[in-house]
Protein backbone atom coordinates (compact mmCIF):
# COMPACT_ATOMS: atom_id res chain seq x y z
CA UNK A 1 0.00 0.00 0.00
CA UNK A 2 2.91 2.59 0.60
CA UNK A 3 4.74 1.86 -2.45
CA UNK A 4 1.30 2.51 -4.50
CA UNK A 5 0.70 5.52 -2.29
CA UNK A 6 4.59 6.55 -3.45
CA UNK A 7 4.13 5.32 -7.04
CA UNK A 8 0.73 6.78 -7.75
CA UNK A 9 2.28 10.75 -6.25
CA UNK A 10 5.12 10.22 -8.48
CA UNK A 11 2.84 9.45 -11.59
CA UNK A 12 0.43 12.75 -10.22
CA UNK A 13 3.70 14.65 -10.04
CA UNK A 14 5.13 13.76 -13.82
CA UNK A 15 1.42 14.11 -15.20
CA UNK A 16 1.41 17.92 -14.09
CA UNK A 17 4.93 18.64 -15.13
CA UNK A 18 4.28 17.11 -18.88
CA UNK A 19 1.09 17.80 -19.76
CA UNK A 20 0.54 21.08 -19.46
CA UNK A 21 3.17 21.00 -22.50
CA UNK A 22 1.32 18.77 -24.85
CA UNK A 23 -1.94 20.25 -27.00
CA UNK A 24 -3.21 18.98 -30.08
CA UNK A 25 -3.71 21.13 -33.30
CA UNK A 26 -6.70 21.42 -34.59
CA UNK A 27 -8.54 23.03 -37.15
CA UNK A 28 -11.23 25.83 -36.46
CA UNK A 29 -14.48 26.51 -39.04
CA UNK A 30 -12.19 29.11 -40.20
CA UNK A 31 -9.40 26.79 -41.30
CA UNK A 32 -6.93 28.27 -38.85
CA UNK A 33 -4.41 25.81 -36.46
CA UNK A 34 -6.27 26.48 -32.80
CA UNK A 35 -3.90 25.01 -29.78
CA UNK A 36 -5.82 22.72 -27.47
CA UNK A 37 -4.70 22.28 -24.43
CA UNK A 38 -6.04 18.87 -22.88
CA UNK A 39 -6.23 19.87 -19.47
CA UNK A 40 -9.08 21.87 -20.01
CA UNK A 41 -7.66 25.60 -20.98
CA UNK A 42 -9.68 27.98 -23.22
CA UNK A 43 -8.21 27.98 -26.93
CA UNK A 44 -5.72 30.62 -27.92
CA UNK A 45 -5.89 31.98 -31.87
CA UNK A 46 -2.46 32.64 -33.16
CA UNK A 47 -2.16 35.97 -34.79
CA UNK A 48 1.06 36.98 -36.34
CA UNK A 49 -0.16 40.75 -36.13
CA UNK A 50 -0.67 40.34 -32.07
CA UNK A 51 0.82 42.83 -29.91
CA UNK A 52 4.21 41.71 -29.03
CA UNK A 53 3.98 42.55 -25.39
CA UNK A 54 0.74 40.34 -25.22
CA UNK A 55 2.79 37.13 -26.59
CA UNK A 56 5.26 37.99 -24.02
CA UNK A 57 2.58 38.03 -21.07
CA UNK A 58 1.11 34.72 -22.33
CA UNK A 59 4.39 32.72 -22.45
CA UNK A 60 5.77 34.06 -18.90
CA UNK A 61 1.63 32.71 -17.54
CA UNK A 62 2.57 29.44 -19.26
CA UNK A 63 5.84 28.86 -17.54
CA UNK A 64 4.06 30.23 -14.19
CA UNK A 65 1.61 27.15 -14.80
CA UNK A 66 4.86 25.00 -14.19
CA UNK A 67 5.52 26.06 -10.81
CA UNK A 68 3.20 23.80 -9.22
CA UNK A 69 3.56 20.71 -11.09
CA UNK A 70 7.21 20.83 -10.10
CA UNK A 71 6.33 21.40 -6.63
CA UNK A 72 4.66 18.69 -6.07
CA UNK A 73 6.50 16.31 -8.40
CA UNK A 74 9.18 17.45 -5.81
CA UNK A 75 7.32 16.46 -2.84
CA UNK A 76 6.36 13.57 -4.72
CA UNK A 77 9.80 12.58 -5.26
CA UNK A 78 11.31 13.18 -1.80
CA UNK A 79 8.29 11.19 0.08
CA UNK A 80 9.01 8.13 -1.92
CA UNK A 81 13.05 8.35 -1.29
CA UNK A 82 12.24 8.77 2.29
CA UNK A 83 9.48 5.90 2.78
CA UNK A 84 12.50 3.57 0.65
CA UNK A 85 15.17 5.04 2.79
CA UNK A 86 12.92 4.25 6.30
CA UNK A 87 11.76 0.70 4.79
CA UNK A 88 15.05 -0.26 3.97
CA UNK A 89 16.77 0.53 7.26
CA UNK A 90 14.14 -1.37 9.05
CA UNK A 91 14.37 -3.98 6.84
CA UNK A 92 18.44 -3.88 8.47
CA UNK A 93 17.76 -3.43 11.33
CA UNK A 94 14.59 -6.06 12.03
CA UNK A 95 15.12 -9.01 14.26
CA UNK A 96 11.56 -10.40 14.52
CA UNK A 97 9.57 -12.82 11.73
CA UNK A 98 8.04 -10.10 9.26
CA UNK A 99 4.75 -12.00 9.04
CA UNK A 100 1.77 -10.32 11.63
CA UNK A 101 1.43 -14.30 12.88
CA UNK A 102 4.52 -13.97 13.90
CA UNK A 103 4.03 -11.32 16.16
CA UNK A 104 0.96 -11.97 18.94
CA UNK A 105 -0.10 -9.56 21.25
CA UNK A 106 1.07 -9.67 24.89
CA UNK A 107 -1.17 -11.74 27.45
CA UNK A 108 -2.30 -9.55 29.82
CA UNK A 109 -1.97 -11.71 33.08
CA UNK A 110 -5.28 -13.55 34.65
CA UNK A 111 -6.54 -11.86 37.98
CA UNK A 112 -5.65 -15.31 39.79
CA UNK A 113 -1.66 -14.69 38.32
CA UNK A 114 -1.97 -11.10 39.38
CA UNK A 115 -3.34 -12.38 42.91
CA UNK A 116 -0.20 -15.14 43.33
CA UNK A 117 2.44 -12.18 42.13
CA UNK A 118 1.25 -9.80 44.86
CA UNK A 119 1.36 -12.68 47.53
CA UNK A 120 4.77 -13.08 46.42
CA UNK A 121 5.77 -9.84 46.25
CA UNK A 122 4.34 -8.89 49.93
CA UNK A 123 6.64 -12.32 51.26
CA UNK A 124 9.32 -11.45 49.56
CA UNK A 125 9.47 -7.40 50.93
CA UNK A 126 8.58 -8.72 53.90
CA UNK A 127 11.18 -10.74 54.24
CA UNK A 128 13.75 -7.77 53.09
CA UNK A 129 12.65 -5.64 55.90
CA UNK A 130 12.69 -7.82 58.66
CA UNK A 131 16.40 -8.87 57.88
CA UNK A 132 17.75 -5.55 56.65
CA UNK A 133 16.10 -4.60 60.47
CA UNK A 134 18.09 -7.71 61.94
CA UNK A 135 21.44 -6.52 60.65
CA UNK A 136 21.00 -3.13 60.87
CA UNK A 137 20.63 -3.75 64.91
CA UNK A 138 23.73 -5.59 64.93
CA UNK A 139 25.74 -2.70 63.32
CA UNK A 140 23.72 -0.10 65.42
CA UNK A 141 24.84 -2.26 68.67
CA UNK A 142 28.61 -2.03 67.32
CA UNK A 143 29.00 1.30 65.43
CA UNK A 144 25.79 3.69 67.29
CA UNK A 145 22.93 4.76 65.95
CA UNK A 146 24.26 7.89 63.99
CA UNK A 147 26.59 5.72 62.04
CA UNK A 148 23.95 3.63 60.76
CA UNK A 149 21.19 6.52 60.11
CA UNK A 150 21.12 6.74 56.28
CA UNK A 151 19.81 3.07 56.75
CA UNK A 152 17.70 3.09 59.28
CA UNK A 153 16.02 5.92 56.90
CA UNK A 154 16.16 3.46 54.45
CA UNK A 155 14.44 0.79 56.66
CA UNK A 156 11.70 2.77 57.72
CA UNK A 157 11.00 4.47 53.77
CA UNK A 158 10.79 0.76 52.96
CA UNK A 159 8.35 0.10 55.77
CA UNK A 160 6.00 2.62 55.24
CA UNK A 161 5.74 1.23 51.47
CA UNK A 162 4.85 -2.35 52.85
CA UNK A 163 2.96 -1.15 55.07
CA UNK A 164 0.51 0.27 51.93
CA UNK A 165 0.91 -2.95 50.47
CA UNK A 166 -0.53 -4.62 53.30
CA UNK A 167 -3.17 -2.13 53.52
CA UNK A 168 -4.17 -2.57 49.95
CA UNK A 169 -4.19 -6.40 50.41
CA UNK A 170 -6.32 -6.36 53.95
CA UNK A 171 -8.86 -4.08 51.23
CA UNK A 172 -8.80 -6.56 48.40
CA UNK A 173 -9.05 -9.30 50.69
CA UNK A 174 -12.22 -7.85 52.43
CA UNK A 175 -13.68 -7.40 48.76
CA UNK A 176 -12.04 -9.62 45.50
CA UNK A 177 -13.35 -8.67 42.51
CA UNK A 178 -12.28 -8.02 38.98
CA UNK A 179 -12.30 -3.68 39.63
CA UNK A 180 -9.76 -4.41 41.99
CA UNK A 181 -6.78 -5.53 39.75
CA UNK A 182 -5.84 -1.93 40.03
CA UNK A 183 -5.06 -2.91 43.68
CA UNK A 184 -3.21 -5.54 43.16
CA UNK A 185 -1.06 -3.89 40.47
CA UNK A 186 0.24 -1.08 43.24
CA UNK A 187 0.68 -3.68 45.98
CA UNK A 188 3.55 -5.58 43.53
CA UNK A 189 4.65 -1.76 42.40
CA UNK A 190 5.03 -0.79 46.34
CA UNK A 191 6.54 -3.80 46.99
CA UNK A 192 9.32 -3.48 44.44
CA UNK A 193 10.08 0.23 45.48
CA UNK A 194 10.10 -1.01 49.46
CA UNK A 195 13.08 -3.38 47.67
CA UNK A 196 14.76 -1.19 45.56
CA UNK A 197 14.94 1.19 48.28
CA UNK A 198 17.11 -1.65 50.21
CA UNK A 199 18.73 -2.38 47.30
CA UNK A 200 20.36 0.98 46.81
CA UNK A 201 21.89 1.22 50.12
CA UNK A 202 23.45 -2.38 50.70
CA UNK A 203 26.29 -1.50 48.91
CA UNK A 204 26.62 1.63 51.15
CA UNK A 205 25.80 -0.68 54.32
CA UNK A 206 28.78 -3.64 53.33
CA UNK A 207 31.18 -0.54 53.29
CA UNK A 208 29.84 1.03 56.50
CA UNK A 209 30.96 -2.17 58.31
CA UNK A 210 33.60 -3.75 55.97
CA UNK A 211 33.89 -6.47 57.17
CA UNK A 212 36.38 -8.39 54.58
CA UNK A 213 38.59 -5.69 55.92
CA UNK A 214 38.30 -5.54 60.05
CA UNK A 215 35.95 -9.00 61.10
CA UNK A 216 37.62 -8.87 65.15
CA UNK A 217 35.06 -6.26 65.87
CA UNK A 218 31.70 -7.49 64.15
CA UNK A 219 32.46 -10.79 65.61
CA UNK A 220 33.39 -10.00 68.88
CA UNK A 221 29.94 -8.13 69.18
CA UNK A 222 28.00 -10.85 67.98
CA UNK A 223 29.78 -13.37 70.39
CA UNK A 224 28.40 -11.27 73.30
CA UNK A 225 25.30 -11.27 72.63
CA UNK A 226 25.66 -15.15 72.14
CA UNK A 227 26.85 -15.60 75.65
CA UNK A 228 24.57 -13.45 77.02
CA UNK A 229 21.42 -15.07 75.24
CA UNK A 230 23.02 -18.65 76.71
CA UNK A 231 22.80 -17.12 79.83
CA UNK A 232 19.26 -16.16 79.50
CA UNK A 233 17.71 -19.67 78.37
CA UNK A 234 17.96 -21.25 81.73
CA UNK A 235 15.71 -18.24 83.17
CA UNK A 236 13.64 -18.49 79.95
CA UNK A 237 12.71 -22.48 81.48
CA UNK A 238 12.00 -21.27 85.07
CA UNK A 239 9.71 -18.58 83.69
CA UNK A 240 7.76 -21.28 81.68
CA UNK A 241 7.74 -23.29 84.65
CA UNK A 242 6.45 -20.60 86.84
CA UNK A 243 3.81 -19.62 83.75
CA UNK A 244 2.47 -23.14 84.15
CA UNK A 245 1.69 -22.97 87.68
CA UNK A 246 0.12 -20.31 87.65
CA UNK A 247 -1.54 -20.20 84.74
CA UNK A 248 -3.81 -22.43 82.19
CA UNK A 249 -1.20 -24.05 79.41
CA UNK A 250 -4.10 -22.50 77.24
CA UNK A 251 -2.49 -19.14 78.36
CA UNK A 252 1.29 -20.12 77.79
CA UNK A 253 0.57 -21.56 74.73
CA UNK A 254 1.88 -18.48 72.54
CA UNK A 255 5.63 -19.04 74.01
CA UNK A 256 5.08 -23.52 73.83
CA UNK A 257 8.58 -24.90 73.04
CA UNK A 258 10.39 -21.08 72.04
CA UNK A 259 13.32 -22.03 74.98
CA UNK A 260 13.87 -25.32 72.71
CA UNK A 261 13.86 -23.50 69.44
CA UNK A 262 16.08 -20.59 70.96
CA UNK A 263 18.55 -23.38 71.63
CA UNK A 264 18.58 -24.60 68.35
CA UNK A 265 19.05 -21.27 66.79
CA UNK A 266 22.18 -20.51 69.48
CA UNK A 267 23.62 -24.50 68.36
CA UNK A 268 22.97 -22.90 64.58
CA UNK A 269 25.07 -19.55 65.67
CA UNK A 270 27.54 -22.13 67.25
CA UNK A 271 28.34 -23.62 64.69
CA UNK A 272 28.82 -20.23 62.38
CA UNK A 273 30.50 -18.02 64.92
CA UNK A 274 33.38 -20.82 65.11
CA UNK A 275 33.64 -21.11 61.51
CA UNK A 276 34.05 -17.72 60.88
CA UNK A 277 36.53 -17.50 63.24
CA UNK A 278 38.61 -20.57 61.84
CA UNK A 279 38.48 -18.61 58.13
CA UNK A 280 39.56 -15.16 59.55
CA UNK A 281 42.31 -17.16 60.71
CA UNK A 282 43.00 -18.94 57.46
CA UNK A 283 43.01 -15.41 55.91
CA UNK A 284 39.57 -16.29 53.85
CA UNK A 285 37.26 -13.20 54.48
CA UNK A 286 34.49 -13.78 51.97
CA UNK A 287 33.48 -16.91 53.62
CA UNK A 288 34.34 -15.52 57.27
CA UNK A 289 31.29 -13.07 56.14
CA UNK A 290 29.13 -16.03 55.44
CA UNK A 291 29.60 -17.51 58.49
CA UNK A 292 28.96 -14.74 60.49
CA UNK A 293 26.21 -13.44 58.28
CA UNK A 294 24.29 -16.51 59.21
CA UNK A 295 25.20 -16.62 62.76
CA UNK A 296 23.90 -13.07 63.45
CA UNK A 297 20.45 -14.19 62.03
CA UNK A 298 20.31 -17.39 64.58
CA UNK A 299 21.29 -15.23 67.15
CA UNK A 300 18.52 -11.84 66.79
CA UNK A 301 16.13 -15.30 66.34
CA UNK A 302 17.01 -16.47 69.78
CA UNK A 303 16.38 -13.36 71.18
CA UNK A 304 13.09 -13.51 69.77
CA UNK A 305 11.85 -16.69 71.40
CA UNK A 306 13.30 -15.72 74.47
CA UNK A 307 11.95 -11.99 74.38
CA UNK A 308 8.74 -14.12 73.73
CA UNK A 309 8.34 -15.88 77.05
CA UNK A 310 9.54 -12.83 78.99
CA UNK A 311 6.83 -10.69 77.37
CA UNK A 312 4.60 -12.64 77.97
CA UNK A 313 5.15 -13.26 81.62
CA UNK A 314 4.78 -10.10 82.33
CA UNK A 315 1.57 -9.36 80.16
CA UNK A 316 0.43 -12.21 81.60
CA UNK A 317 0.95 -10.72 85.59
CA UNK A 318 -0.28 -6.97 84.25
CA UNK A 319 -3.74 -8.49 82.73
CA UNK A 320 -4.21 -10.74 86.50
CA UNK A 321 -3.52 -7.68 88.51
CA UNK A 322 -6.38 -5.34 86.22
CA UNK A 323 -8.95 -8.18 85.85
CA UNK A 324 -10.81 -7.26 89.72
CA UNK A 325 -10.67 -3.91 89.22
CA UNK A 326 -12.03 -4.40 85.28
CA UNK A 327 -14.54 -6.67 87.11
CA UNK A 328 -15.76 -3.74 89.21
CA UNK A 329 -15.94 -1.05 86.54
CA UNK A 330 -18.08 -3.42 83.75
CA UNK A 331 -20.07 -4.47 86.98
CA UNK A 332 -21.01 -0.81 87.22
CA UNK A 333 -22.31 -0.47 83.59
CA UNK A 334 -23.90 -3.53 84.21
CA UNK A 335 -26.17 -2.09 87.42
CA UNK A 336 -26.76 0.83 84.99
CA UNK A 337 -28.23 -0.81 81.92
CA UNK A 338 -30.26 -2.69 83.99
CA UNK A 339 -31.74 0.19 85.54
CA UNK A 340 -32.18 1.84 81.81
CA UNK A 341 -33.93 -1.74 81.26
CA UNK A 342 -36.48 -1.23 84.34
CA UNK A 343 -37.24 2.60 83.37
CA UNK A 344 -38.02 1.30 79.14
CA UNK A 345 -34.66 0.96 77.16
CA UNK A 346 -32.82 4.06 75.31
CA UNK A 347 -33.49 5.84 72.98
CA UNK A 348 -30.44 3.82 71.36
CA UNK A 349 -31.09 0.42 71.77
CA UNK A 350 -34.55 -1.61 72.38
CA UNK A 351 -35.21 -3.21 75.59
CA UNK A 352 -34.85 -6.85 74.04
CA UNK A 353 -31.54 -6.05 72.91
CA UNK A 354 -30.36 -3.95 76.17
CA UNK A 355 -31.18 -6.48 78.53
CA UNK A 356 -29.79 -9.32 76.25
CA UNK A 357 -26.92 -7.48 76.96
CA UNK A 358 -26.91 -6.94 80.43
CA UNK A 359 -27.55 -10.57 80.79
CA UNK A 360 -24.82 -11.65 78.83
CA UNK A 361 -22.26 -9.29 80.67
CA UNK A 362 -23.44 -10.59 84.54
CA UNK A 363 -23.03 -14.31 83.08
CA UNK A 364 -19.56 -13.43 81.83
CA UNK A 365 -18.49 -11.46 84.46
CA UNK A 366 -19.98 -14.10 87.13
CA UNK A 367 -17.99 -17.02 85.59
CA UNK A 368 -14.33 -14.98 85.30
CA UNK A 369 -14.66 -14.31 89.16
CA UNK A 370 -15.39 -17.79 89.49
CA UNK A 371 -12.32 -18.75 87.64
CA UNK A 372 -10.34 -16.59 89.03
CA UNK A 373 -11.16 -17.91 92.55
CA UNK A 374 -10.45 -21.25 91.84
CA UNK A 375 -6.77 -21.30 90.71
CA UNK A 376 -4.91 -21.04 87.71
CA UNK A 377 -6.73 -19.00 84.31
CA UNK A 378 -5.92 -17.86 81.89
CA UNK A 379 -5.82 -13.93 82.54
CA UNK A 380 -5.69 -12.28 78.94
CA UNK A 381 -8.30 -14.33 77.76
CA UNK A 382 -10.50 -13.31 80.86
CA UNK A 383 -9.35 -9.62 80.18
CA UNK A 384 -10.60 -9.88 76.34
CA UNK A 385 -14.20 -11.99 77.71
CA UNK A 386 -14.75 -8.78 80.02
CA UNK A 387 -14.04 -6.31 77.47
CA UNK A 388 -16.15 -8.36 74.99
CA UNK A 389 -19.56 -8.35 76.89
CA UNK A 390 -18.27 -4.27 78.19
CA UNK A 391 -18.29 -2.91 74.69
CA UNK A 392 -22.52 -3.10 74.00
CA UNK A 393 -22.85 -1.66 77.31
CA UNK A 394 -21.04 1.50 76.06
CA UNK A 395 -17.83 0.62 77.92
CA UNK A 396 -14.53 -0.04 76.48
CA UNK A 397 -11.78 -0.76 79.20
CA UNK A 398 -8.76 0.50 78.33
CA UNK A 399 -6.75 -2.48 79.62
CA UNK A 400 -7.91 -4.55 76.32
CA UNK A 401 -5.01 -2.31 74.64
CA UNK A 402 -2.56 -4.60 76.76
CA UNK A 403 -3.84 -8.22 75.53
CA UNK A 404 -4.03 -6.25 71.76
CA UNK A 405 -0.22 -5.60 72.17
CA UNK A 406 0.47 -9.10 73.73
CA UNK A 407 -1.38 -10.65 71.30
CA UNK A 408 0.45 -8.26 68.16
CA UNK A 409 3.87 -9.17 69.25
CA UNK A 410 3.79 -12.58 70.07
CA UNK A 411 2.07 -12.68 66.44
CA UNK A 412 5.39 -10.34 65.20
CA UNK A 413 8.06 -12.88 66.99
CA UNK A 414 6.25 -16.20 65.26
CA UNK A 415 6.39 -14.72 61.73
CA UNK A 416 9.98 -13.42 62.32
CA UNK A 417 10.94 -16.32 63.74
CA UNK A 418 9.63 -18.77 61.21
CA UNK A 419 8.84 -16.93 58.02
CA UNK A 420 10.48 -19.43 55.67
CA UNK A 421 7.24 -20.78 55.67
CA UNK A 422 4.42 -18.34 56.30
CA UNK A 423 2.59 -17.03 53.80
CA UNK A 424 0.78 -13.36 52.58
CA UNK A 425 -2.27 -13.92 54.37
CA UNK A 426 -1.06 -14.25 57.85
CA UNK A 427 1.37 -11.35 57.41
CA UNK A 428 -1.36 -9.28 56.12
CA UNK A 429 -3.18 -9.77 59.01
CA UNK A 430 -0.38 -9.27 61.17
CA UNK A 431 -0.26 -5.27 59.11
CA UNK A 432 -3.39 -5.15 59.93
CA UNK A 433 -3.23 -5.57 63.70
CA UNK A 434 -0.95 -3.19 63.98
CA UNK A 435 -2.35 -0.70 61.93
CA UNK A 436 -5.53 -0.73 63.99
CA UNK A 437 -3.17 -0.90 67.76
CA UNK A 438 -4.00 2.57 68.44
CA UNK A 439 -7.09 2.86 67.00
CA UNK A 440 -9.35 -0.05 67.82
CA UNK A 441 -7.48 -2.25 70.09
CA UNK A 442 -10.15 -4.83 70.57
CA UNK A 443 -10.16 -5.13 66.36
CA UNK A 444 -6.43 -5.09 66.56
CA UNK A 445 -6.45 -8.13 68.91
CA UNK A 446 -8.87 -9.98 66.52
CA UNK A 447 -6.82 -9.63 63.31
CA UNK A 448 -3.97 -10.32 65.78
CA UNK A 449 -4.87 -14.02 66.78
CA UNK A 450 -6.20 -14.51 63.53
CA UNK A 451 -2.38 -13.68 61.83
CA UNK A 452 -1.17 -15.99 64.64
CA UNK A 453 -3.49 -19.48 63.85
CA UNK A 454 -2.52 -18.61 60.16
CA UNK A 455 0.70 -18.59 60.64
CA UNK A 456 0.82 -22.15 62.24
CA UNK A 457 -1.23 -23.47 59.91
CA UNK A 458 1.68 -22.66 57.07
CA UNK A 459 4.33 -23.86 59.42
CA UNK A 460 2.20 -27.24 59.83
CA UNK A 461 1.84 -27.25 56.21
CA UNK A 462 5.53 -26.63 55.65
CA UNK A 463 6.75 -29.46 57.74
CA UNK A 464 10.23 -30.40 58.54
CA UNK A 465 11.62 -30.48 54.99
CA UNK A 466 14.73 -32.01 56.20
CA UNK A 467 13.20 -35.48 58.44
CA UNK A 468 14.53 -37.01 61.23
CA UNK A 469 15.58 -34.93 64.33
CA UNK A 470 16.57 -31.28 64.03
CA UNK A 471 19.67 -31.66 65.99
CA UNK A 472 20.39 -33.81 63.48
CA UNK A 473 21.04 -30.71 61.01
CA UNK A 474 22.62 -28.37 63.76
CA UNK A 475 20.55 -26.11 63.20
CA UNK A 476 20.10 -25.95 59.52
CA UNK A 477 16.22 -26.83 59.41
CA UNK A 478 15.42 -24.17 61.97
CA UNK A 479 17.78 -22.27 60.02
CA UNK A 480 15.63 -22.36 56.69
CA UNK A 481 12.65 -22.63 58.38
CA UNK A 482 13.58 -18.98 59.89
CA UNK A 483 14.14 -17.51 56.34
CA UNK A 484 18.36 -17.28 57.90
CA UNK A 485 19.55 -19.32 55.41
CA UNK A 486 18.17 -18.92 51.47
CA UNK A 487 18.25 -22.14 49.96
CA UNK A 488 18.12 -25.77 50.97
CA UNK A 489 20.00 -28.64 53.14
CA UNK A 490 22.89 -28.76 50.66
CA UNK A 491 24.87 -31.93 49.68
CA UNK A 492 28.34 -30.42 50.45
CA UNK A 493 31.04 -31.41 52.81
CA UNK A 494 30.75 -31.25 56.64
CA UNK A 495 33.03 -27.86 56.68
CA UNK A 496 31.03 -25.59 54.98
CA UNK A 497 27.73 -24.13 56.51
CA UNK A 498 25.15 -24.11 53.87
CA UNK A 499 25.28 -24.20 49.75
CA UNK A 500 22.92 -21.65 49.84
CA UNK A 501 23.44 -18.16 51.24
CA UNK A 502 22.93 -15.90 54.53
CA UNK A 503 19.93 -13.43 54.28
CA UNK A 504 21.49 -10.22 54.21
CA UNK A 505 20.54 -6.40 54.90
CA UNK A 506 19.29 -5.24 50.94
CA UNK A 507 16.42 -6.00 49.04
CA UNK A 508 15.61 -8.74 46.72
CA UNK A 509 18.10 -8.15 44.27
CA UNK A 510 21.01 -8.06 47.43
CA UNK A 511 19.94 -9.90 49.99
CA UNK A 512 21.59 -12.89 48.72
CA UNK A 513 24.94 -11.40 47.88
CA UNK A 514 26.89 -13.52 50.71
CA UNK A 515 26.42 -16.36 49.19
CA UNK A 516 29.75 -18.74 48.05
CA UNK A 517 29.22 -19.24 44.30
CA UNK A 518 32.50 -20.60 43.33
CA UNK A 519 35.64 -21.77 44.88
CA UNK A 520 37.84 -19.19 46.90
CA UNK A 521 41.49 -18.88 46.05
CA UNK A 522 42.72 -19.23 49.52
CA UNK A 523 40.17 -22.97 50.11
CA UNK A 524 40.18 -24.96 46.73
CA UNK A 525 37.78 -27.57 46.65
CA UNK A 526 35.23 -25.91 48.85
CA UNK A 527 31.99 -24.98 47.24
Amino acid sequence: MRVAHTALGGVIGVLWLVLPGLAVDEADHEGHAVAVSVVGSAPALPNASEDPDTSASQAESSAGDLVLPLVVAGVAVALGAYGYVRRTRRARTRTTPTTPAALPPVARATTPELDRQARKSLVAADDCVRTSREELGFVAGLLGTDAVAPFTEAVRGAEAELSAAFQLRQTYDDNPSDASRGALDEIVARCVDAGRRLDAEAAGFDRLRALERDMNGALRHAEVRFRELTGRTGAAEATLVDLGERYTPAATHPVSGQVEQAKDRLVFATTGLNRARQSTDRGEPDRAVLHLRAAEGAIAQAEVFLDGVDRLASALAAAAQAVPDLLDEVEAAVVEAREQVDAGGTTDMPVGALEGHVSRAHATLTAVREEAAAGPYDSLDALRRIAAVAAPLGTVPGAVRLAARCATDAADGFVSTHRGAVGAEARTRLAEARRLLDRDPAEADAFALRARKLAERDVRAHGNPYGGRPEQTNGIAGAVLGGILLGDLPDAPAEALTGGAPASFGGPATRARRGLTAPRKNSPGTP
